[in-house]
């Protein structure tokens, strides 16, 4: 009996130390919640565009991604409490229906509810917001927590679960549908206008930690992404030395119109003709008041677009004199419009 006794003693021992060895383990992922490989934790998506060796913003800046300098780490939620803690008669719990509110989402995607706010302010709510929609009526829990798979970008394909056609499975038969078919994203022609952050501060950034720009909205980029047209946005930065940079990227903008854009408000237009020739001006000052092109504008490669860059000193913009030419980037795996791309749209179509 008592022999009995010490071999189960041994066996459930070796077991409990196996557990505790698998638990416990420096093998990657192992002992570890998946969220930990989650965008929203590592903040992948930011470091990989930012890599000198992608042509990003470290070509100008020469400092590392993960340097205390530029303090970009502190977007990422290190913890399951910054979105499910919640509190009830002096006591604190984990509330899935808390972190499913928008009001959390909009608390650290600044931008969005920036649009949110403009468009509020036009009259001219989003239309799933106006149907009263929070944020995770569309998109996951997997692309919220991760799946285990550490990505490079939410721009990767197989990231995101979230997709216009999850829901609208059907479309009306309308000119500009069968006219596109296929090779425009809805987002082409559906979102109303992106919020671009413009001559982001790095000085400012590396000596104060703190986050200066000027942000712009109006507009809209058009580039390839996925083999579709697709809407993105434009960010510009002003580096230490008055070093400018240009990012490119897709982006959803969550300002939807029910219509989409009329014919006329991307093709034959000036804009286009304008790219065209190879120059446009985006931003430009006049006086000391930020002015800035509006509409729909195509991203093509080799196109100069023109902006008007300022250092942040003293709280307030000056002006940078003769600037230099910026470093350009495609992100998030856009790519810039073709020229057959760009000579359909300067064809006059529709009204």
């Amino acid at each position: 009996m008592k022999k009995a006794s010490a071999v189960l003693f041994l066996a459930v021992w070796l077991i409990s130390v196996a557990f505790l060895v698998d638990v416990n383990s420096e093998e990657p992922g192992k002992g570890k919640s998946f969220f930990s490989t989650s965008l929203h934790y590592t903040t992948g998506g930011m470091s990989y565009w930012y890599h000198k060796d992608r042509g990003g913003l470290e070509t100008v800046t020469d400092i590392p991604y993960d340097s205390p300098k530029l303090d970009c780490l502190n977007c990422h939620i290190s913890t399951c409490d910054r979105c499910h803690k919640t509190e009830a008669d002096g006591k604190m719990f984990y509330s899935a229906k808390a972190a499913a509110s928008a009001g959390v989402c909009l608390s650290c995607h600044k931008r969005e509810a920036a649009v949110a706010n403009i468009d509020k302010a036009a009259n001219q709510t989003d239309v799933h917001i106006a149907k009263g929609m929070q944020c995770m009526n569309c998109h996951s829990g997997r692309e919220v927590h991760g799946d285990g798979v550490q990505y490079a970008s939410m721009k990767q394909q197989g990231v995101m679960d979230t997709s216009c056609e999850k829901c609208h499975k059907t479309i009306s038969p309308s000119t500009s549908h069968k006219i596109h078919g296929d090779k425009l994203e809805c987002k082409a022609c559906h979102v109303r206008h992106v919020l671009s952050c413009t001559n982001c501060h790095v000085g400012t950034i590396i000596n104060e930690h703190k986050r200066v720009d000027i942000k712009l909205s109006g507009w809209i980029f058009l580039m390839n992404y996925n083999g579709k047209v697709t809407s993105a946005n434009m960010q510009t930065y002003v580096a230490p030395g008055d070093k400018t940079f240009m990012m490119f990227a897709p982006q959803n903008s969550h300002s939807i119109m029910k219509e989409g854009r009329k014919c006329g408000e991307c093709h034959g237009t000036e804009t286009v003709k304008k790219v065209q020739g190879g120059k446009i001006k985006l931003i430009w000052l006049e006086g000391k008041e930020v002015k800035h092109l509006a509409g729909v504008v195509p991203v093509v490669a080799g196109t100069e677009y023109d902006c008007a860059y300022q250092n942040y000193q003293n709280g307030g913009w000056t002006t940078i004199e003769n600037p230099p030419a910026p470093g350009v980037q495609y992100a998030g795996y856009g790519a810039p419009l073709s020229k057959e791309q760009l000579k359909k749209l300067a064809m006059p179509m529709g009204k």
